[in-house]
């Protein structure tokens, strides 16, 4: 339906200006479907659909849907939370990997993540402060026992993970937003002398660890990688046997506002952006509430770091959790900090299941306010690692050190589904399905492009229509696939 240049809420508009005895409010006008073809990504199993252009759609005319057809809704006049960004974890493990590779797929991994118009776009980027369980070796960047970091460097780091980040960077058009996270601070600093198995920092050492932070971002930053944020530990409620350290949300919230907060400001870096917690969903909730009801430390911090791992337990993601912070804190951030498929096993490259769950956990999450999402390791060898701990896991692309071949998983071209179409500032959008087998999210860029995702969990084909203000473009879902549509 067209709509009339002189309509009624815009006339009223006028006639309180006339009157001047009200102020007058701008009139919003409702998206403009006419003359728009909707172009659509397609990536589908059983099929060499990979974000393919598998059509172009225009919009008609269409009334009130029946309960019998199958519509996603669209309501571009309702706003919601800032697109931050995609992308994927830097590590010692992805970077080794990476150099073990003919220079020609090096380079083709590198458009393949970070190019615009070859590749899915990522922005985002996250490495390790010391090593992790995704390092060849255990090390941190000072002499054990050394509290004064006196002996601090990154020397380490230049062999692999340094040149890896700035290829990354150079790819992204010159600069990627990279948080580091630690996964535990040297052993003398911990109750347990261990860099492995959990334990605590002590709290003598709760300085000497916040400067540490510091020392990290200056010496990457002298080395020409720009620091954008720290998260404060990774995954601070779990005793793993790789690196790992364990805080109570009180403990967090204490160290933050009485260490690292405190210093990071004292050493020039409050531009810095501090994410909290950076693990599961099911806590987070009461880390949320213990973080944020104290003002003195809710103003460090831009963010909530969550990962998917919480079906350990043996129960589903618990994506209302997500829901009830955004509620309860919508000022703070909503930041998807680290997710992969475990338990690696090569024969099952192609499995379906590997993209879904990427594809179901972004939808979910971006609908209960997420703004960003980090993947993990954005590239293991045939191995699933290196690990040192024997920890192998998936990345959406795999490189194989002995025939110097590239293996991109489904996982890869779920993710581009998103971070290749929704650019950074774009605003979320209500889209809005009328059966529970299509699953969907949407954004505006701030060029006015619509985007809308919309994921096909079922095996069955799946006629729907996209709908906007009385007119509607007809779809196709084919079994267990995902689409992009653009217009």
């Amino acid at each position: 339906m067209k709509i009339s240049k002189f309509s009624y809420p815009l006339l009223c508009v006028l006639l309180a200006a006339c009157t001047g005895n009200e102020k007058s409010a701008p009139a919003t006008e409702a998206f403009n479907t006419n003359g728009k073809k909707v172009l659509v990504y397609t990536t589908a199993d059983s099929s060499n659909l990979r974000l393919t252009v598998t059509d172009t759609l225009e919009f008609k005319e269409k009334g009130q849907p029946f309960e019998n057809e199958i519509t996603v809704f669209v309501d571009p006049s309702k706003t919601f939370q800032t697109y931050f960004g995609i992308g994927a974890a830097l590590t010692d493990a992805s970077a080794e990997t990476f150099y073990k590779l003919p220079k020609d797929k090096q380079q083709e991994l590198m458009t393949a993540y970070f190019s615009t118009d070859k590749g899915i776009g990522y922005t985002v980027g996250r490495t390790n402060i010391n090593s992790c369980d995704f390092s060849s070796d255990m090390y941190t960047y000072i002499k054990e026992g050394d509290k004064e970091l006196s002996t601090f460097n990154i020397e380490h780091d230049r062999k692999y993970k340094i040149p890896f980040i700035k290829e990354a960077m150079a790819a992204a058009g010159g600069k990627i937003n990279l948080f580091a996270s630690p996964w535990s601070p040297p052993a003398f600093m911990k109750d347990n002398n261990d860099v492995l198995h959990g334990g605590k920092l002590k709290p003598e050492f709760a300085a000497s660890w916040a400067m540490y932070y510091t020392k990290f971002i200056k010496e990457y930053e002298k080395s020409g990688i720009p620091v954008w944020g720290i998260s404060i530990q990774n995954e601070p409620m779990a005793t793993q046997r790789w690196e790992s350290c364990l805080y109570t949300a009180e403990e967090e919230r204490d160290f933050l506002k009485d260490h690292l907060g405190p210093t990071m400001e004292k050493e020039g870096l409050k531009d810095k952006k501090i994410i909290v917690w950076d693990h599961n969903r099911d806590l987070m909730y009461q880390r949320a509430q213990t973080y944020f009801s104290d003002p003195a430390v809710a103003k460090y911090i831009w963010g909530i770091g969550f990962h998917w791992y919480e079906d350990w337990s043996g129960g589903t993601p618990m994506y209302d959790n997500l829901r009830r912070v955004h509620e309860a804190f919508p000022d703070k951030n909503l930041f998807f900090t680290e997710g992969c498929a475990e338990s690696f096993d090569s024969t099952r490259y192609n499995a379906w299941v590997l993209g879904e769950e990427y594809g179901r956990s972004m939808i979910n999450d971006f609908n209960n306010g997420m703004v960003g999402f980090t993947d993990w390791n954005i590239l293991l060898d045939e191995k699933g690692g290196p690990n040192h701990v024997g920890n192998f896991c998936f990345a959406p692309v795999h490189g194989d050190t002995r025939t110097g071949q590239i293996t991109y998983t489904n996982s890869y071209y779920y993710i581009g589904h998103f971070s290749k179409f929704i650019k950074p500032g774009a605003k979320r959008i209500i889209s809005s399905s009328s059966r529970s087998q299509l699953l969907t999210t949407a954004f505006k860029n701030e060029d006015g492009k619509l985007v809308v995702v919309v994921m096909n969990q079922s095996s069955i084909k799946t006629p729907y229509s996209l709908w906007i203000n009385g007119k509607a473009a007809s779809c196709m879902a084919l079994p267990h696939s995902i689409s992009t549509l653009i217009f």
